[in-house]
């Protein structure tokens, strides 16, 4: 759903109707639900966004607070959902997929490259969510989370607004940008998860075995 970017550009150029603020919200929106719901394309919005920044009809700052604000609220939630829920709720269920020594492991993890890993986690696709949640299982620093965090959106907003506006004089290469994203990002997301989780099965075999 929304992956192309002119049905996305008529939804917008439809609330525009309404008032410029409640572009901003929607914008807000759907950089807070793609981190609710995964496969929700927040990404294609914020091209989309930029676009108009390019074009004019949106604002700079006000387009990136609404980014920012909404990705970062939601990658919080799910943190603090983790840090309060997660480890009393997956040591109960003990899931194959995340398992009580992986929670052990995500706080080691955390503990050594907290950093690194939350700066560049607007990065992998698919996976923000996860992230957000093994931090909070691994009882990493709320402070810290939530700056590294925000730089990292920083970074990401930064570059698909530069990339949208640098391809607003030429749609037609802005839309094949957003197709050609898609069509390699989903695909090696497939891949990912699906050696992950073969990877999970592996081990659960060994150890029985």
């Amino acid at each position: 759903m929304f992956e192309n970017l002119d049905i996305i550009n008529n939804w917008l150029d439809v609330i525009f109707s309404y008032g410029t603020i409640w572009v901003y919200l929607t914008i807000f929106l759907a950089c807070f639900i793609e981190n609710i719901f995964p496969p929700f394309p927040g990404d294609t919005f914020i091209v989309a966004a930029g676009a108009l920044v390019g074009l004019g009809r949106l604002d700079l700052f006000a387009s990136s607070v609404s980014v920012i604000a909404g990705g970062v609220l939601s990658v919080m939630l799910i943190y603090y959902f983790g840090k309060h829920k997660g480890y009393n709720f997956f040591k109960k269920k003990n899931y194959k997929l995340y398992s009580e020594e992986d929670m052990v492991k995500s706080e080691i993890y955390f503990k050594k490259y907290g950093a690194l890993i939350l700066i560049f986690s607007r990065f992998v696709v698919g996976f923000r969510s996860a992230i957000a949640l093994a931090a909070g299982v691994g009882q990493y620093q709320a402070v810290k989370m939530l700056i590294y965090s925000f730089i990292s959106y920083i970074l990401f907003t930064s570059l698909l607004f530069y990339s949208s506006i640098a391809f607003v004089e030429n749609y037609e290469s802005l839309s094949r940008f957003i197709k050609t994203y898609n069509w390699i990002v989903i695909p090696l997301l497939i891949i990912v998860v699906v050696l992950f989780i073969l990877s999970k099965l592996k081990n659960q075999k060994d150890l029985q075995g």
